[in-house]
């Protein structure tokens, strides 16, 4: 499989790569490095730096912008002018904690997660926060499901799955999903990747059901069948790839975000394209993903 350079970014951590229909435009983060990125068509590229630790973002309807999960609470964010607001301060300790992962569904509610990720000077026994669920009407609405570090969001392609990794424990569950009411239901284990493999990331779910999972530390892809079961694997020149997303008007294209986090000076002369959004031709298209919060 042929896979080329999109964007050659060097992300300390890049995540969450998102197409936008409306704009014909890739949107992503850089976690460590705090800024929501785009790029359209014409490789044209903008950046919107951010004041701490970003973990996801849904774009909003109107005028243009966007709401992004920080350590310090869910902000607007004007795509116009860059400046932020306050939307709802944070449901954990932000020393000890941070948003990591989200996703909307059809109805525009914003699902994201957490990571047990305490600042320096703050470091403490690991413990697992809620996933919550956020809307203008509502505002951040816990969940039963915990974990120390929310990862992998996809929905099944009718909307009444939510599959879902905890990533530190290696595993992917499935979740009734009821899309009315917005109600999951109990985690149903769906996959589990061996910690020799590395720990499943960043996801997307193709026109089959399957579920593609980027597999941070393990310099892979993983394909599930829609039973769970491993069907496919892609190698990538990258040791830390932290999400795929299916790209374009036709959803045929694959983009991969990855991280230079941590690895040493010898690991980055290895890896040259550590850090970078890599794009393929994964042989089939993916689904719609909602990405606009209401």
């Amino acid at each position: 499989m042929n896979i080329e350079v999109l964007v050659d970014c060097h992300a300390t951590i890049g995540e969450s790569p998102t197409w936008s229909p409306r704009d014909g435009a890739i949107y992503w983060i850089d976690v460590k490095e705090p800024a929501l990125h785009r790029v359209d068509r014409e490789a044209v590229l903008q950046r919107w730096p951010l004041p701490t630790d970003v973990g996801a973002f849904a774009l909003t309807d109107g005028p243009p912008g966007a709401v992004v999960a920080l350590r310090t609470g869910l902000f607007d964010l004007d795509l116009s002018t860059g400046r932020t607001s306050l939307v709802a301060p944070p449901p954990f300790d932000p020393d000890r904690f941070r948003f990591n992962e989200g996703i909307c569904d059809v109805h525009g509610r914003f699902w994201v997660g957490a990571m047990f990720d305490p600042r320096p000077g703050h470091e403490a026994p690991t413990a697992a926060a809620p996933l919550h669920r956020f809307t203008r009407a509502e505002g951040l609405v816990a969940e039963p499901d915990l974990a120390e570090l929310h990862n992998g969001a996809a929905w099944s392609p009718d909307g009444r799955s939510l599959l879902l990794s905890h990533s530190n424990e290696g595993t992917v569950c499935r979740y009734p999903y009821d899309p009315e009411t917005g109600t999951i239901g109990s985690c149903q284990l769906f996959a589990r990747v061996a910690e020799s493999k590395g720990v499943p990331d960043g996801a997307a779910v193709d026109e089959e059901g399957c579920y593609w999972s980027a597999v941070h530390g393990g310099s892979a892809l993983h394909r599930y069948d829609p039973e769970g079961q491993l069907v496919g694997v892609v190698d990538l020149p990258v040791s830390q790839p932290t999400m795929c997303a299916f790209v374009g008007d036709e959803l045929d294209a694959m983009v991969v975000t990855s991280a230079t986090d941590k690895l040493t000076p010898e690991q980055r002369a290895r890896e040259p394209l550590a850090g970078a959004i890599l794009r393929l031709r994964p042989g089939v298209r993916g689904i719609p993903r909602p990405c606009v919060v209401r």
